[in-house]
This record gives structure tokens, C-alpha cells and sequence, in this order.
């Protein structure tokens, strides 16, 4: 990237101050930034860094403050910032393209226009691949699968029977989707395997991080909404529908059956049992064990999960068991020696 601020701050909507001709070169953090990068300054606690930083621009709030370095303000720097990373990104990474030899194809597959295949890709019967879809090496689809236009297979991930994966779709290393619900009945001590006949459905817009599992329903179809994205490491059993707009923090575990809302966060390390409810708009903390349904923009913590409110008082309380074990043992005493005294 080689642009002024002039122009950067046309692509991003903001208001230069200082001088727009300077020349940005590539970006970085805001201790990290070198000659020529810009940044960008979202908190607060990082304002005094705003004049020791190297960088040659910073990104800002329309917030106005004194500073000797040329800033673009912006509604939402974090944002605009984000945009530019993109923008970076674009002019240097070196994009998939064509169909490697070594990659295998069954019978009736539908490739779109621009669609790129990687080395040792495989790809079963009856697979529909839509226009400007890049898959990475190592990447199996398995037969009657669909994937949107212009989603990214990143290498190495799994793609079971008839999974439908809707327009730009990110899924990135290790991930298997459409694995066999962890379905079983006991009987004499013996584990015998329940069936799981249904699909995974991703809609558009998803993101997927590293090494997740998405189980394929029992019946009917697992379905994660359209603009949710998940980080690395999460378990969604078979049966699970996530609402539009989510955001599942690393290593949560959602237990079959559940449905979860619109715009519900659930925080790093959160486990949901199967059959619940979580409303729109819920907010589970990190950690928590949620063992019953959330209403919509209820906010929980704790395990078990209770409002967050009364698991603060809780914690509060905890954190003075030492105080109040001494508190009781001097009591004890005192009553004690009330009622030696008694006749």
C-alpha cells in the first residue's frame, strides 16, 4: 500500500488534521508503528501514547484533543482501521487460483466461475461449488454439499455429506463440519449408535475459526445464522440452531437440541446443556455454566449461570468467607462464655 492520507481518509470517511499529503506506507499497533505506518487510538487509556508513537498518522474518534501528529478522525477508528488492514491485505496476499492437478473430483460436480481448487483437494458426487469460492489444499467435501459464491475454505478442513454452506463463508484450518451427532442409547451397559440423518446448514456471511465442530442433526439440519462468527476450538452438538449475528468466544460447548437467539454473545469457555433457550440479545460470560434458558437480553455468570447482577454479590460475598470464618469462631466463643455464665 502506498497512499496519502488524503485518500485514506476518503476510503474510510473521516477528517484529516494535519497534513493530507503525508504518505502511508503500511500500518501497525500503536507501540509497534514505524515511519511510515498508520494506527489507530480506540481507548482511551492509550492517549498518552498519541505523541510517542512512531507511526506517521493515527486513526481517532471525532474527539477533539491536542496532538502534534497528523490524525484522521472517524466515527469508529477501530472500524476504519480494520478497513485498512484490509485494504493491505488485498495488495499482498497472493490469491488461490486456477485447479491444481493433484486435486480429485467426482461425478457431477458444478464448479462456478473463478472457483479455485488447491492441491490434494477432494471433492465427492453430486458437489456444488459456487462462482469465486477459493479451497485450499487438503480441504474434503463430501457428496450433495453445497458452498455459496465467494467463500473461503482455508487447508485442511472437512466437509461431510450434504452440508449447505451459504455465501461468503470463512472457514479456517482443522474445522469439521457435518461430524455424526454424539448420539447413543445404553442398553445392558452396551453403547449402541443412534443414527444422525440430518445436515449441517451455514448460512451466508458466517465465519468459522481453527479446529471447531459442528455436529449434523439427528433429523431435520444444525444451523448457524447469517453473520455469526465463531472462534477457535468450539463444540456445537447436532440439532443446535444460532441465531443471526452471534458471537461464540473460544472453547464454548453447546450441548445438542439448543437454540440460541440474534445477537447473543457467549463468552470464552461458556457450556450451554442441551434443550434450552438462550433469548436475543443474551450475554453469558466467560466460564459460565448455563443449565437453563436465558430470556432475551438477559446477561448471566457463574456455575450455575444466574443473573450477573446476583453472581457479582456472590463472588463478593466468597471473596470474605475468610474474614467471616474468623468472625463466627470469635462469636462462637463469646456465646460460649455467655453460656457458662448462664445459672
Amino acid at each position: 500500500m502506498r497512499k496519502t492520507l488524503k485518500e485514506i481518509a476518503l476510503l474510510i470517511k473521516g477528517e484529516v488534521v494535519g497534513d493530507d499529503n503525508i504518505v502511508i506506507t503500511g500500518a501497525n499497533g500503536i507501540k509497534e508503528s514505524e515511519a511510515g505506518d498508520i494506527t489507530f487510538l480506540s481507548n482511551p487509556k492509550y492517549y498518552p501514547l498519541l505523541d510517542s508513537t512512531a507511526a506517521s498518522a493515527v486513526i481517532t474518534s471525532r474527539d477533539k484533543f491536542e496532538t502534534r501528529k497528523a490524525v484522521i478522525r472517524t466515527d469508529n477508528p477501530s472500524l476504519a482501521f480494520a478497513k485498512i488492514i484490509s485494504l493491505i491485505k488485498a495488495d499482498t496476499t497472493s490469491c488461490l487460483k486456477g485447479i491444481h492437478p493433484s486435486a480429485v473430483l467426482g461425478k457431477n460436480v458444478n464448479l462456478g466461475k473463478n472457483a479455485a481448487l488447491g492441491a490434494h483437494v477432494v471433492i465427492e458426487d453430486d458437489v456444488s461449488i459456487g462462482d469465486d469460492v477459493s479451497i485450499y489444499p487438503g480441504v474434503f467435501i463430501g457428496r450433495e454439499s453445497k458452498i455459496g459464491e465467494g467463500s473461503l475454505i482455508y487447508p485442511n478442513v472437512t466437509i461431510r455429506e450434504r452440508t449447505i454452506i451459504g455465501k461468503k463463508v470463512i472457514i479456517h484450518s482443522g474445522t469439521v463440519v457435518g461430524s455424526d451427532g454424539f448420539g447413543f442409547v445404553t442398553i445392558d451397559d452396551l453403547h449402541h449408535k443412534i443414527p444422525q440423518v440430518g445436515i449441517v446448514e451455514i448460512c451466508d456471511d458466517v465465519e468459522i475459526g481453527a479446529n471447531v465442530t459442528i455436529d449434523r442433526a439427528r433429523f431435520d439440519r444444525t444451523v448457524i445464522g447469517s453473520g455469526t462468527k465463531i472462534d477457535n476450538l468450539v463444540q456445537i452438538a447436532h440439532n443446535v440452531v444460532i441465531g443471526k449475528n452471534c458471537l461464540i468466544v473460544a472453547q464454548v460447548g453447546i450441548s445438542g437440541s439448543t437454540v440460541i437467539g440474534d445477537n447473543v454473545v457467549l463468552a470464552g469457555q461458556v457450556g450451554l446443556v442441551g434443550h434450552i433457550n438462550i433469548g436475543d440479545g443474551a450475554i453469558v460470560t466467560a466460564q459460565s455454566g448455563v443449565t437453563k434458558s436465558i430470556p432475551p437480553k438477559g446477561m448471566v455468570s457463574g456455575s450455575p449461570a444466574r443473573p450477573f447482577a446476583i453472581n457479582q454479590k456472590v463472588l463478593a460475598c466468597t471473596q470474605s468467607l475468610p474474614k467471616f470464618f474468623v468472625l463466627i469462631k470469635e462469636l462462637k466463643k463469646k456465646i460460649e462464655g455467655l453460656e457458662s455464665k448462664l445459672p
